[in-house]
């Protein structure tokens, strides 16, 4: 699609769940792109709106509150203060950051509820769901469990099995029990109202298939994904007492779905700024229906049906309203090659890092762009946390803007001396990075942030590398104006990097300024060479970061361990005893040790293991065994196992296999071979 010149942008960041804190993952997929962004666009001096706010309606936050003890409204107040200061603190510069509780939200959510309604364009259904008659009240998906069809976890939700991971609905439940009054729930009737997608689908892929080929791959694929399947009507209310009354009669008791308010939030907020500033950001109409502004949308990729196909669906059956021009939704960020989970509580959250490593909000921009999970899901560790500060922020960038500055005050009391002839290295220096302003500005307007950080960060190198071959330190004492040359061009490129860098590291970019005394500089300034004029007065120079130690990182470490062993303790939980079984069935099991004398891997097998044993009857036994996951080989030789001698023989990757190893399941799965506490016969039998 041919790229349109618009005079505006409208920068939208996905509306956090106050139900909690913001942690890495949520930083990583969404605001430190949208922040990137938006900055980015700022130095272009560009006209953009960046909307924000908390999402504080949906069942989670009521479940929280019951547990609590609390009302879903002390629930959100207390998180969305606590999101709101994290991100400020972290440097997301949203223009307005408001939410959803607030009353020109519900308002505004409920007149366009209302316009839909009054247009036709929403479809009334009864259906039956799940309904707690001792509570009085129809249950949501989270307040069902039950045991999961699929590996029978007895604490499964109504939509999904944490433990095997399948999506589910309540009525798939085996046992299905309200997490409100434990009692056991009935299907009863209950009328609701449909957005009809499927009206919209042709609409749809004309709109996203046709025209949006350029979205990223896994925006387009998923929403491709969608869009082959035969859409369906999609229930906007819910049987709830938490989130903004449904404005139609006969719907008393039910809320607006909190995928149907919550996106509504982005606009409800940019009309609160613009009632609040109108001097500064006009009528909000202009900012989403105006077809002169462009709209785009930082999401996670399990967001990209609501942003990609409901919610465009709501605006075009609206009216009015401009669509997405673009969703750069990114994958998952994992968590030391864990999934990061809430629940679980396996996550960095902001509030802590910020607490832990107070001023270093920059590092962890850093990391987590450089890490950003841009096309496929990616993983951030501490090692490598550390390591990235050491080795690129602290050793590249920090070190030549710390040897420029030191070496001008050092030789001309912090003075821009004057740039002499030019030699061939000079030259050189120069001209890598004269285009640098192009190649970033080609990777940022196509999203590709993590690329366009390495451009910044090649600038350092390259002055590194520049004030490294030419050594003032040892010229400065046979040709004192050769070394005005190189400093006057190392100073350039560290005010390039104050440019360069502002858009991913905007406190550390500040700070810089700072020292060259030179507060503003502008984007299209980048890859110039006249930024600092001769004669012009540097502040003291200070380090712009500083080492990560090892204890540092240890304690991060130790803290995810103690997580990690709390998580499995409460994971764990005995399978139940089997039936009885008499005496005389056990006793037909004849159970021996053996002495394990070889062991190897079978071949073309990942998780066989052939053992030979010596079972005290002067013939080796050959056992196969399913463990090869868990074991070497070599560290089985010479042990005493338990095994099952009385089985029929049974043939396995053409190998004959003479009775069964004993082994114990973990709660996560993993065996573990039995053996014996001391030393005692091969053959002998276990009773």
């Amino acid at each position: 699609m041919e790229q349109k010149n618009y005079k505006r942008t409208t920068v939208t960041a996905a509306l956090p769940y106050a139900n909690g804190g913001v942690h890495i993952g949520h930083l990583a997929g969404v605001y430190v792109p949208a922040d990137i962004y938006v900055r980015y666009l700022r130095l272009q001096k560009k006209d953009v709106i960046f909307i924000g706010g908390s999402d504080e309606h949906g069942v989670p936050i009521t479940i929280r509150a019951r547990k609590e003890g609390v009302t879903p409204q002390d629930i959100v107040d207390r998180y969305h203060q606590m999101i709101k200061e994290s991100f400020k603190e972290f440097g997301i510069s949203f223009d307005v950051y408001s939410r959803t509780t607030s009353p020109n939200h519900h308002q505004f959510a409920a007149d366009f509820f209302r316009k839909l309604y009054d247009d036709g364009k929403l479809v009334e259904e009864i259906t039956t769901q799940l309904y707690d008659e001792y509570a009085h009240q129809f249950l949501a998906d989270r307040y069902i469990t039950g045991e999961c069809p699929h590996c029978h976890n007895e604490g499964a939700y109504g939509d999904q099995c944490e433990k095997c991971g399948h999506d589910l609905s309540p009525t798939e439940l085996i046992n299905p029990k309200s997490t409100i009054s434990g009692s056991t729930p009935v299907m009863k009737e209950t009328k609701n109202w449909y957005l009809p997608l499927n009206e919209y689908q042709e609409w749809l892929k004309h709109w996203i298939l046709d025209e949006h080929k350029e979205w990223r791959p896994n925006v387009y694929g998923q929403c491709k994904s969608w869009l082959e399947m035969d859409l369906q009507p999609r229930a906007m209310t819910r049987d709830l007492d938490w989130g903004i009354p449904v404005p139609v009669e006969g719907a008393e008791g039910k809320v607006l779905y909190v995928w149907f308010d919550a996106p509504i939030g982005y606009v409800s907020n940019t009309k609160e700024l613009c009632e609040r500033h109108p001097e500064r950001w006009g009528s909000w109409k202009q900012w989403w229906q105006d077809d002169e502004t462009r709209l785009v949308h930082f999401i996670g990729k399990d967001n990209i049906v609501f942003h990609c196909i409901i919610f465009p669906v709501m605006m075009k059956a609206h009216g009015g309203y401009i669509m997405p021009d673009n969703v750069p939704a990114n994958e998952f960020l994992n968590l030391e090659n864990d999934k990061i989970s809430t629940s679980r509580n396996w996550a960095i959250w902001l509030h802590e890092y910020l607490s832990d490593f107070p001023g270093k909000q920059d590092v962890l921009r850093y990391v987590l762009t450089a890490n950003a999970p841009e096309t496929k899901d990616n993983n951030f560790t501490w090692r490598d946390f550390q390591e990235r500060n050491n080795s690129e922020l602290v050793a590249i960038y920090g070190n030549f803007v710390n040897r420029a500055l030191q070496l001008t005050k050092k030789y001309f009391d912090g003075v821009v001396p004057a740039c002499g002839i030019l030699t061939e290295t000079d030259g050189q220096a120069i001209e890598e990075f004269k285009g640098v302003k192009e190649r970033m500005e080609r990777l940022l307007d196509q999203f590709k942030f993590r690329e366009a950080q390495k451009e910044a960060m090649n600038l350092a190198r390259i002055g590194n590398k520049y004030i490294t071959d030419c050594e003032p330190w040892k010229v400065w004492k046979t040709d004192p104006e050769r070394v005005e040359t190189i400093l006057y061009i190392s100073l350039q490129l560290v005010a390039n990097l104050s440019i360069a860098f502002e858009p991913f590291l905007p406190f550390s970019s500040k700070k810089l300024r700072d020292m060259l005394n030179k507060p503003e500089l502008d984007w299209q300034q980048l890859g110039q060479t006249d930024l600092l004029q001769p004669g012009h007065q540097l502040a003291d120079p200070e380090l712009l970061f500083e080492k990560i130690d090892d204890e540092a990182i240890q304690k991060q470490l130790d803290r995810l361990e103690a997580i990690r062993k709390a998580n499995e303790a409460a994971a764990y939980k005995a399978a139940p005893v089997k039936e009885n079984v008499v005496f005389d069935d056990f006793e037909k099991l004849d159970i021996r040790v053996g002495h394990v004398v070889e062991c190897e891997k079978v071949k073309k097998s990942k998780k066989l293991l052939k053992f030979i044993l010596d079972d005290g009857t002067g013939k080796p036994r050959t056992i196969l065994s399913g463990i090869a996951s868990y074991y070497e080989p070599e560290d089985l030789v010479g042990k005493d196992v338990l095994f099952i001698a009385n089985f029929p023989p049974r043939s396995m990757m053409g190998i004959e296999s003479q009775g069964m190893i004993l082994s114990a399941a973990d709660y996560d799965g993993s065996l573990s071979v039995t053996t014996t506490l001391r030393k005692v016969k091969p053959g002998s039998q276990v009773g």
